[in-house]
């Protein structure tokens, strides 16, 4: 392949350790640091993450912004960073990302794990309307923080976890912005979802405003046979900054099959 041809990939980071690769892949309004929390309560095992196109150290790369899009993106990362055994953890936008992923049932893959995932399904809530208004939620510093405090999350925040929220939503290619909640929201994957065949873990939050329960329970888990569920009490939508301990152990815990 000439220089010129060469794909430029979405900026990655990937630390050694043991065990299978934990590719870890972000919500929208999120970036690779989203996950920091994370993964330093899983300091021995192989970790990476990523910033998706358009978003954080990604923001140049051109579009499309799609899930298709992401989900190639995430393909190429992988054999980039020669994972060969692994394990997808998505939030939100990332989950169903990861679905697209894991749908292709790619060589290596191990198991899927998916946090406050977008469903297979769009539920009924995510009308024309609704998909507006929340493509407006990132305009600015202050509707940012307001979804921050009032949408995103169930519990208190630290400063500086608060601030990463903002920047990090405000840290993006305008289009990719608005990707996710005028189309990518509402994409049906559901037939390609019904393909994954590895041990699938969904995890939620108790009073997650954004996918709740009721929502990956219609939407999600019946295109998954033999999904298990996992609720972390006391949390809302932002999982791997709200409760960091309780996802890593959970992620720690999760033993899909050799």
């Amino acid at each position: 392949m000439h220089a010129a041809e060469q794909q430029v990939l979405p900026a990655y980071d990937h630390r050694r350790g043991s065990g299978p690769t934990l590719v870890f892949l972000h919500y929208w309004g999120g970036s690779a640091r989203t996950w920091t929390l994370v993964a330093d309560r899983l300091a021995d095992h192989d970790v990476l993450t990523m910033d998706f196109r358009g978003w954080g150290r990604s923001r140049g790369l051109p579009g499309p912004y799609t899930l298709s899009q992401l989900a190639a993106d995430t393909l190429s990362v992988l054999d980039d960073a020669g994972a060969r055994d692994y394990v997808l953890v998505g939030h939100s936008m990332g989950g169903k990302v990861a679905q697209l992923v894991a749908g292709t049932r790619p060589a290596g893959l191990r198991g899927l794990i998916l946090v406050g995932s977008g469903p297979a399904r769009a539920g009924a809530q995510i009308t024309t309307g609704y998909r507006e208004q929340l493509s407006h939620a990132y305009d600015s510093e202050e509707s940012t923080a307001a979804a921050r405090d009032n949408i995103l999350t169930a519990g208190a925040l630290s400063d500086e976890l608060k601030a990463q929220i903002v920047t990090d939503s405000r840290s993006s290619a305008d289009a990719a912005r608005t990707e996710w909640p005028l189309r990518g929201i509402a994409q049906d994957i559901s037939e390609r979802t019904q393909l994954v065949d590895v041990p699938t873990l969904v995890i939620a939050g108790e009073n997650d405003h954004v996918e709740p329960l009721e929502v990956l329970q219609q939407n999600l888990i019946p295109y998954l046979p033999g999904a298990q569920l996992l609720v972390i009490p006391s949390t809302g939508h932002l999982i791997p900054l709200e409760a960091p301990t309780e996802l890593a152990n959970a992620i720690s815990d999760f033993s899909p099959a050799t």
